[in-house]
């Protein structure tokens, strides 16, 4: 392992350790951090360090049931307003944050802001990323909820998308 990659590891064991963020290590240099957040309520972070830069990936949706230009439209546009990750899709179509860092930039500091940044662009956009992309199910499970005489408390961000039914 070179001095890069183990100086890598270190800074984010000390920051993990630190910030105490919930975390494990599934094999030397990859680390799963996990992010809590309001509206996305876990994000999952990837850290791996590699021989020359810091891999991050973040899962933030599956793959949107409709409106698929608005939902690509949207990321993109987003894109151009990001730090250190961005928005991309897997062979699934599923909706990811992901970026490198040069292991000589990764320390405590820019850890923070890196998981800042993955909280804020997979928390901050979830309800909008639902709502361009899941709209059909979101009426029908509040619809179904409803006529079943069940909560709908954790859809009331979607009210909005019922209309004068809700």
């Amino acid at each position: 392992m070179n001095p890069a990659t183990e100086a890598a590891i270190a800074s984010i064991t000390a920051y993990l350790a630190e910030t105490q963020l919930p975390h494990e290590i599934s094999t030397e240099g990859t680390f799963v951090v996990t992010l809590p957040g309001e509206h996305k309520l876990l994000t999952t972070v990837s850290l791996v360090v590699g021989d020359h830069a810091l891999s991050i990936n973040a899962f933030v949706a599956r793959h949107p049931e409709e409106n698929l230009v608005g939902v690509y439209r949207w990321i993109l546009e987003r894109n151009r307003r990001t730090y250190a990750v961005a928005f991309a899709i897997d062979h699934l179509g599923d909706i990811y944050l992901t970026g490198r860092v040069p292991l000589g930039g990764v320390s405590a500091d820019e850890l923070d802001r890196i998981m800042g940044c993955v909280l804020e662009y997979s928390d901050g956009s979830f309800n909008t990323l639902l709502e361009l992309g899941f709209a059909s199910s979101i009426r029908r499970e509040w619809h179904w909820r409803v006529s079943n005489g069940e909560p709908t408390t954790n859809l009331e961000a979607f009210r909005h998308l019922i209309g004068e039914q809700a």
